[in-house]
């Protein structure tokens, strides 16, 4: 049985070596582990096959299956990720907001690691590596545990990023992870306040919830999206119709894609049936209400909506369609059941686009774009360790600056209060 505390005394440990690490050795790391995840390639991918093969038998759905899947072009990508982090500005140390005050003393903010990171994730293993990444730019070590779903491929990449730490003497305890699929040893992370700073559960509704319920440690939710795009009247509809289509079908079973497009009626005769055609080769189908329903007639890849299915994260080909009168509604629709985490306009009206904006209050608010850049690295952030939903401390895509912290400097010339 895994010793958990034991685990978080090492961790933290660990975290105060990294805390003090220059740049350049963190960077080095970085550059260390990416080659080791391209060097360690057959091994990682086949320990993958052998996942998803015990995936597809345990009755894994096509969502989980595609999240869980590894291949040598989303390797690479992973690789690219983690030296683009090496690249970017390091936030450790850095200093903000001074001022002098008038009894003379000099203050300032500076940024500091979080400490130890506790990752719970599920059917992800390229989580195991950025998460890794953005951990130890940022200073901080990290306890993950990942599902059972994808142990082998999990305990493949950890194996390389302890060679990549190995390589430039930092240490192997910065990166620990969970190799017992036990959930009791969930349970026991989360309430490892003496150890973990920081609880982040990348998953499902019910492992967050499960988080919140039980931790006893600072827990950041997000990652549940059920996102949403509402078409203006005057929208470009052909350029929409394109943006639809990628935020739905680019890669369906992540948190970005999109569950439910608004049309407003002035353009629903038109842009729902062009909807359709584009989008139903691809496999998509169709979750209608009354009046899409009517508009676009008897269609094998249409049916009528259900009142619940305005509050389901499709993960898969499914988009929900829904015809509303104007602006108005269409953010009360999206304020109703939207979880916020992506939701966007198509509109060419500038007033329409600045009254979304100001009043839909979604981690990520797009005009004119798809939902699916909410993420890290589309972001300029190079990687992500998840994406909040909540309001304190951090919100939407979090990289290097969501895991800091700051503590303040105060310097003096022997100043007294009076």
């Amino acid at each position: 049985m895994t010793d958990l505390m034991n685990l978080g005394k090492r961790a933290k440990a660990a975290s105060r070596m990294l805390a003090a690490a220059p740049r350049e050795q963190k960077d080095r790391a970085l550059l260390a582990i990416a080659d080791a995840l391209m060097n360690e390639q057959d091994a990682i991918l086949e320990a993958n096959r052998e996942d998803v093969q015990a995936g597809a038998q345990n009755g894994l759905s096509e969502a989980l299956i595609d999240r869980l899947t590894l291949s040598a072009p989303r390797l690479a990508a992973i690789a690219a990720d983690t030296r683009r982090i090496a690249d970017l500005p390091d936030p450790v140390g850095l200093e903000f907001d001074s001022q002098a005050l008038p009894n003379g003393l000099r203050v300032r903010k500076r940024r500091t690691p979080i400490g130890v990171l506790g990752v719970i994730y599920e059917a992800r293993p390229n989580v195991t590596v950025d998460v890794a990444a953005l951990a130890l730019k940022s200073g901080n070590a990290a306890i993950l545990r990942g599902g059972k779903e994808t142990l082998r491929s999990n305990i493949a990449m950890i194996a390389a990023i302890q060679q990549g730490l190995a390589e430039v003497d930092l240490p192997g305890d910065a990166i620990l992870y969970i190799d017992e699929p036990d959930r009791a040893l969930v349970l026991e992370l989360l309430r490892l306040d003496a150890y973990v700073d920081m609880i982040i559960p990348r998953g499902g509704a019910g492992l967050h919830r499960f988080c919140r319920e039980n931790a006893t440690i600072p827990v950041i939710t997000g990652g549940i999206g059920i996102c949403h795009l509402f078409v203006d009247a005057s929208a470009d509809l052909d350029r929409a119709i394109e943006i639809i289509h990628n935020a739905k079908t680019q890669r369906p079973s992540v948190c970005n894609s999109l569950d439910t497009a608004l049309i407003h009626r002035d353009v629903a005769a038109y842009i729902l049936p062009r909807l359709v055609e584009r989008l139903g080769p691809d496999g998509v189908c169709f979750k209608a209400d009354a009046d899409s329903y009517q508009a676009l007639g008897a269609r094998a890849e249409v049916e009528p909506a259900g009142p619940e299915d305005w509050d389901i994260e499709w993960l898969s080909l499914v988009l929900g369609l829904k015809v509303v009168d104007g602006l108005e509604e269409a953010i009360q629709h999206i304020q109703n059941h939207s979880t916020g985490h992506s939701d966007g306009i198509l509109t060419r009206t500038e007033d329409h686009a600045t009254t979304f904006v100001d009043t839909v209050d979604s981690s990520v608010v797009y005009v004119n774009a798809s939902t699916r850049f909410t993420d890290g690295s589309q972001l300029g952030l190079g990687a992500e360790v998840a994406v909040s939903t909540q309001k304190l401390h951090a919100r939407g895509p979090m990289a290097l600056q969501e895991l800091t912290s700051y503590k303040w400097i105060v310097i003096g010339e022997g100043q007294i209060r009076e």
